[in-house]
């Protein structure tokens, strides 16, 4: 099992921080500018809701279906139940770090699978570029939640 872990800072209160990432189309408002999204089915956050959608990797659809668990204020876990990878479960969780900050901390545990299918998941999802990923979800995050915080 690979981990990727990811934390970073928002100056907001936790609700507002928590509150960013139950809003519905939540998943299309965290996509990089580059990449595709099509969300097929995306439930209201809870435990047991559902999550379909297709990425594109340039001309490469990668078809994702998650279930959410774990729901509460200050976390919430997507495991995927079919995919790309073997196995992916990402837990989101958010800690008051005083009353104007917020700390985001993304943990993923995942697998390959192996061979020629297993090499796809490895090009499509290498380290380097869930970072990349990550940090862009975090931009857009921080931009998003201090115009919130504006009106």
């Amino acid at each position: 099992m690979t981990v990727f872990d990811f934390r970073f800072t928002v100056n907001a209160p936790l609700q507002a921080v928590s509150e960013f990432h139950f809003q519905p189309g939540i998943l299309k408002t965290l996509t990089p500018p580059l990449m595709i999204m099509q969300v097929h089915r995306f439930d209201p956050l809870a435990n047991g809701s559902i999550g379909e959608f297709t990425m594109w990797m340039g001309p490469i659809p990668v078809r994702w279906k998650a279930l959410h668990s774990d729901v509460s204020e200050t976390t919430f876990t997507d495991t995927q139940v079919s995919g790309p990878m073997k196995s992916w479960v990402h837990c989101h969780t958010f800690t008051a770090l005083d009353e104007q900050t917020t700390e985001v901390h993304e943990h993923v545990e995942f697998e390959h699978f192996g061979g020629l299918k297993g090499l796809w998941s490895r090009l499509l999802f290498p380290h380097p570029a869930l970072f990349v990923l990550f940090t862009i979800r975090k931009m857009i995050t921080r931009r998003q939640i201090r115009r919130l915080l504006q009106k």
